[in-house]
């Protein structure tokens, strides 16, 4: 796909976001790659996401379960500090989890067009839906940053390549299901929540992508609304 290929409009992402970019991690104190012994401002919210005692106060055994956190999710510096960064990606979890099975239950995603893939950008989750039947889903996935914002609106799947390779990022795309220029629905191997988020594309996990390779075809509705978090 020449046409793709030229265009300014490829857009992918390899690295993600799901937290607040807005909130910089310059709140965290200046440290080596090293346990902090801080406590951050979102401390009591970070313990008892984790299942910490709830103090407020930093201990090595909270620090050693935020940074295992932080490193599963690539939040960086991955030092234990419950900053912003950190929380945001807790909380987008627990508004993720609160969806459940009926993610449409605004019905904000259109219910008369058949079988759709809905992308709600201000939660970070997709799935696929066949009027007001849920047939997928919701999947948690990584769209655009800021400034490389996965663009809103009805679309249709146009293109679809199970082994596609970004020829700007020269990076794999595996089944790549694209519906705006260069936006598309792939696979990649890491965190659903790792900052600072895709270069438009709608990222998920591989068991997702594939899923969602079987379920939809060329000529598809995809719909994308909402509002990521930081951009």
């Amino acid at each position: 796909m020449g046409d793709i290929r030229r265009r300014s409009t490829v857009i992918l992402g390899v690295t993600s976001l799901v937290a607040p970019l807005a909130l910089a991690l310059g709140a965290a104190p200046a440290q080596a790659a090293s346990c902090t012994t801080s406590a951050g401002p979102y401390q009591k919210k970070v313990e008892k996401f984790l299942g910490r005692p709830v103090d407020g106060k930093q201990s090595a055994a909270d620090c050693k379960a935020i940074r295992a956190f932080q490193t599963k999710h690539g939040i960086k510096p991955n030092i234990g500090y419950a900053g912003p960064v950190t929380w945001g990606v807790m909380d987008l979890m627990n508004k993720q989890k609160a969806v459940g099975k009926n993610p449409n239950k605004s019905g904000k995603c259109p219910t008369n067009k058949g079988r759709i893939a809905c992308v709600n950008l201000t939660l970070q989750l997709s799935w696929i839906q066949d009027g007001k039947k849920l047939v997928y889903g919701p999947v948690p996935v990584r769209t655009g940053r800021n400034g490389y914002e996965t663009r809103t609106g009805l679309k249709k799947i146009y293109w679809r390549n199970i082994d596609h390779v970004s020829t700007i990022y020269d990076v794999p795309m595996p089944y790549s299901q694209f519906f705006d220029g260069g936006q598309a629905f792939h696979s990649v191997g890491v965190s659903m929540w790792n900052p600072p988020g895709s270069h438009g594309c709608v990222n998920m996990t591989k068991t997702a992508a594939k899923k969602y390779w079987s379920l939809l075809k060329k000529g598809d509705d995809v719909y994308v609304y909402g509002r990521k978090p930081g951009t």
